[in-house]
């Protein structure tokens, strides 16, 4: 039986802050560290072995070449060797690969071997802040596993974005989008609040913030931003919007968004959902729990018209 067999719906995890996550590794020496991967962004491992590798000229050097795969031409990127880890010939005929699927992209990255599906709540994953990393860092939270092994969350945006450029956001385009709509003054002399973990992303939204000269905070994770949000007490009534990811360190978007709908002072506030996992169920859950609004990360250039559309 594969390792991703038994998952858990989204949905019943999300109303309990928790999630699963694939744990994996990218090398098959003893003391090589563990990697996970949220399982909701994974479709099924395969062995490197029976697929046939196609090279592509010219391409970036982590972009191994692309295999077909039920008949889907699937680019093949090389996780070992962006995290330092350089691969033997007959380790990568050893290897798999793991698909998955970002925001509709489907990709496959190489690891040594899949370990198991582990549940974790949203509070026992720690920001990489907690081991000063540095801004360009890969890491994006860490977590323990039952024997005390430190696992680590990658940020898988960072890795597209550097190897797939064309698969992510395209931060001009918003501002063509904006110029025949007015902005309401609330926006226009607010401060927009945006829960986001990934420094990838985080840059992006800066971008298109700064494009359309718009006030943005960030926080990130969702708890922050909900701190924040109860300090100001009935001045959160100010606030424009609020923009949220799904899988966040500490709070889960699906919290934060459960937790100011409950909110008196904050239940008002549109709240729009930015995330990678743009799977129906997660939207489904999202709209269920009050969210104003979803939007998949690759078209975060669309999230200010979004937002003004939802402004009451």
């Amino acid at each position: 039986m594969s390792v991703l067999d038994n998952v858990d719906a989204a949905t019943n995890l999300a109303k309990n802050n928790e999630l699963q996550l694939l744990v994996f590794r990218v090398s098959h020496t003893k003391d090589s560290a563990y990697y996970a991967i949220n399982v909701f962004k994974t479709r099924e491992v395969v062995e490197s072995k029976n697929h046939f590798l196609t090279q592509i000229p010219s391409a970036h050097p982590l972009l191994e070449g692309t295999i077909m795969l039920r008949g889907l031409q699937i680019p093949i990127l090389n996780l070992p060797a962006w995290l330092g880890n350089h691969l033997t010939k007959e380790d990568t005929q050893k290897s798999n690969i793991l698909i998955c699927d970002f925001n509709g992209v489907i990709i496959g990255l190489r690891i040594m071997s899949a370990f198991r599906v582990i549940k974790k709540n949203w509070n026992e994953m720690h920001a990489p802040d907690s081991y000063r990393l540095k801004e360009d860092g890969v890491v994006m939270n860490d977590t323990r596993l039952e024997d005390g092994s430190l696992c680590l969350i990658l940020d898988y945006e960072k890795l597209l974005s550097d190897v797939l450029p064309q698969a992510m956001v395209n931060v001009d385009e918003d501002t063509a989008n904006l110029l025949d709509i007015p902005i309401p003054e609330k926006l226009r002399n607010g401060t927009v609040l945006v829960a986001e973990d990934s420094k990838t992303a985080q840059r992006h939204l800066i971008q298109i913030f700064a494009n359309a000269n718009i006030n943005m905070q960030l926080f990130d994770n969702g708890k922050k931003l909900v701190d924040f949000i109860e300090s100001l007490g009935e001045k959160a009534v100010n606030i424009p919007a609020i923009i949220t990811d799904i899988e966040m360190p500490e709070m889960s978007g699906f919290t934060v968004i459960k937790t100011l709908k409950n909110s008196i002072y904050a239940k008002d506030i549109p709240i729009i959902v930015n995330s990678s996992m743009t799977g129906a169920n997660n939207k489904r859950e999202a709209e269920l729990l009050g969210a104003d609004a979803f939007i998949d990360k690759t078209k975060s250039h669309n999230v200010i018209p979004l937002i003004i559309s939802v402004m009451k």
